[in-house]
C-alpha cells in the first residue's frame, strides 16, 4: 500500500514481529470502532440476571415501593462499546515505516512525532487490520504506557454482572437443594 507522507511516496508496511522499536513518524486521526458482543454471552448474562431481577420485582411489589433503574434494551447491550482507534506510523532503524493501531486513549502528551518508542504488538483477529499496540515504552520520556479500551464486561456493567452472578448462584443452589432433597 502506497501513501503520501510529507509529499513523498513512502511504502508503509505491517510489522510481523512482536516487538517494534523505532521513532514515531505520525499519529493519524483517530476514529471509533465497536466491539462486538457475542449473543451466547449476552443471553447467559441476561438469563442469570433476570432470576434476581424477578426476585427484586417481587420484593418491590410486596413492599409497595416503586421505581427501579431503567434497563438498557437488548439492542443497546448487543451493540457493544466503542473505543478509539488511532493509526500510528513508526520508522525503524532501517528506514522502513510500519503502521500499527493504538486502541483506547492515552494522555495527550504521551506520544509525539520523533519520540523513540518500543512497541509490544498483538495481531488482530481480522488479518486485514494492522497489529494492535499492547504496550508502549516511550524511551524519549521514560514512560511505560498501556492503552486501555472498553471491554464487553465493562459495557455490560458491574450491576448487571453482579445480578447475573447472584442469579447463577441462586439457580445452582436451587439445583443442589432439589438434588439433595429429591
Amino acid at each position: 500500500m502506497v501513501n503520501m507522507d510529507s509529499d513523498l511516496h513512502i511504502r508503509v508496511v505491517r510489522p510481523t514481529q512482536r516487538i517494534l522499536t523505532g521513532r514515531v513518524v505520525r499519529l493519524l486521526e483517530g476514529y471509533p470502532r465497536e466491539i462486538k458482543v457475542g449473543q451466547p454471552v449476552l443471553v447467559a448474562v441476561l438469563t442469570a440476571a433476570s432470576v434476581v431481577g424477578l426476585l427484586m420485582l417481587l420484593v418491590r411489589t410486596l413492599l409497595s415501593t416503586g421505581g427501579g433503574g431503567a434497563r438498557r434494551s437488548w439492542k443497546d447491550l448487543k451493540k457493544g462499546p466503542e473505543f478509539l482507534v488511532t493509526p500510528l506510523r513508526v520508522r525503524d532503524g532501517t528506514g522502513l515505516i510500519y503502521e500499527v493501531e493504538l486502541h483506547g486513549h492515552l494522555p495527550q502528551s504521551a506520544l509525539h512525532p520523533a519520540d523513540h518508542v518500543q512497541l509490544t504488538l498483538r495481531p488482530q483477529p481480522d488479518q486485514d487490520l494492522p497489529p494492535r499496540v499492547e504496550r508502549i515504552v516511550n524511551v524519549t520520556t521514560g514512560q511505560l504506557l498501556t492503552p486501555r479500551t472498553a471491554t464487553v464486561w465493562s459495557h455490560l456493567g458491574p450491576p448487571l454482572l453482579l445480578q447475573a452472578v447472584l442469579g447463577a448462584v441462586l439457580v445452582a443452589g436451587m439445583a443442589v437443594w432439589s438434588f439433595v432433597t429429591g
